[in-house]
């Protein structure tokens, strides 16, 4: 066995090299360059000619490093941090190398319990980049919103009721990239607003002139004029940046329902042509099958577990999720049951709310968080355990290629749960 440990950065890397027995007997700077990485990986299949018998650890999961490290077969196991942190000695003195060997000896310990990390195949993993993407756009997306709605709140009140209740509507962001202001809306002739929201392709352009008229004519405050003046410019760009944050969304939204089945859909039914089907995530139908899972959130489940043969049971998915919660006795204390927080996050995020979104459209989900809630268990408690369960249902239909039905999973469950005679 081959122990490597890397202390990484964006333009070198300090990595050091041990046997078991031997401990660390070398570290090196290599520059962050193809030729550098190729030249490293080739000294290491020198020392140990089988990949599965080479663990490298590092303190990142994604970048051009970790890519070459997966391609040439090595075990990598991503740690964090504070790991290596815990491990310097009283002193605690940083120092790349000796996080280097510290990382390297991580690595030749095999009673330490580490998560490799799960290779994806290239839809998949094109699929878990994107909905990584969208969901940090997601983010930027919402804190953009309080933004815009703070500033209108202080210098355009009745823009908020033209927006009602959706104030990212195209249509009015369109509308504020145009005229930022109260004074410059007023001064548009209602001719030039139906051809505005006609042009935007809203669906009543009659109408969406007169809520303009309406607002504006209402008893609105008055802000000063060198706040207006200020905030002008503000509210052009947050509208532009959301209109751009939009497109680029749906824009992925596409993408996404063609990775996971294949094709884009198209014509009024929203599903792909019959013939040839490009680059699919295995299960991409499966996970559509599941109450809750739109294009969306089933690229972001399915991108972060990747192969379901990665898992041998569904207490593995489960793990990884952080939906499997954990248990702490000692001695006479009590037992207490905690949230797991070694997982990947981006799934557990994503399965809560796959958790609650399920709730519109399944029956016995509604009726498990229900249960859940009467027993006084918390919002997101109970999330975490009806997500728990919806796993388990996904491991099962994934390993045997089956896609979900409702009705077969409530009449298994009602067996399940009915007490059998002595």
């Amino acid at each position: 066995m081959l122990g490597v440990g890397i202390d990484w950065a964006e333009e070198f890397h300090l990595v050091a090299l041990g046997r078991p027995g031997e401990g660390v007997f070398d570290v090196a700077r290599v520059e962050h360059d193809p030729r550098s990485l190729d030249t490293l990986i080739a000294r290491i299949a020198q020392l140990e000619p089988d990949p599965a018998e080479v663990r490298v650890v590092l303190e990142t999961s994604y970048g051009m490093l970790v890519e070459r490290l997966l391609d040439a077969g090595y075990a990598v196991v991503p740690v964090n941090p504070d790991l290596v942190a815990r491990r310097r000695g009283p002193a605690k003195k940083k120092d790349d190398a000796e996080d280097a060997r510290i990382a390297c000896l991580i690595a030749l310990d095999r009673f330490e319990r580490l998560r490799p990390l799960v290779p994806h195949g290239e839809a998949a993993a094109e699929l878990r980049a994107i909905g990584r993407d969208d969901e940090r756009a997601s983010r930027d997306e919402r804190r953009l919103l309080n933004r815009l709605r703070a500033d209108l709140i202080a210098t355009f009140p009745a823009a908020l009721i033209i927006a009602g209740d959706d104030i990212g509507a195209p249509t009015f962001l369109r509308m504020l990239e145009r005229w930022p202001t109260a004074n410059a809306l007023a001064e548009a002739s209602p001719g030039e607003l139906i051809a505005f929201a006609r042009a935007g392709r809203h669906g009543w352009p009659d109408r969406f002139a007169d809520r303009i008229h309406a607002a504006l004519a209402a008893d609105n405050f008055v802000a000063r004029d060198w706040l207006v003046r200020a905030k002008t410019d503000t509210i052009r760009l947050l509208a532009t940046q959301l209109l751009a944050l939009g497109t680029q969304r749906r824009a992925w939204e596409r993408r996404m329902g063609e990775l996971i089945l294949g094709a884009p859909r198209t014509g009024r039914a929203k599903r792909p042509k019959d013939g040839d089907r490009g680059p699919v995530v295995p299960g991409g139908e499966i996970y559509l099958s599941f109450p809750g899972l739109g294009d969306r959130l089933a690229a972001r489940v399915a991108g972060e577990i990747g192969d379901i043969a990665n898992f041998d049971t569904p207490n593995g998915l489960q793990c990884y999720a952080g939906k499997a919660p954990v248990t702490r006795r000692s001695g006479k204390s009590e037992l207490v049951v905690a949230n797991r927080l070694a997982c990947n996050g981006h799934l557990r995020d994503a399965c809560q709310q796959w958790a609650f979104c399920s709730l519109r459209g399944s029956g016995w989900a509604r009726q498990f968080y229900d249960t859940h809630r009467t027993s006084g268990k918390g919002h997101q408690a109970a999330l975490r355990a009806l997500a728990n369960r919806w796993l388990e249902v996904l491991w099962h239909c994934l390993t045997r290629r089956v896609a979900y039905s409702e009705a077969v999973h409530v009449a298994n469950r009602t067996h399940a749960l009915t007490p059998r005679a002595a």
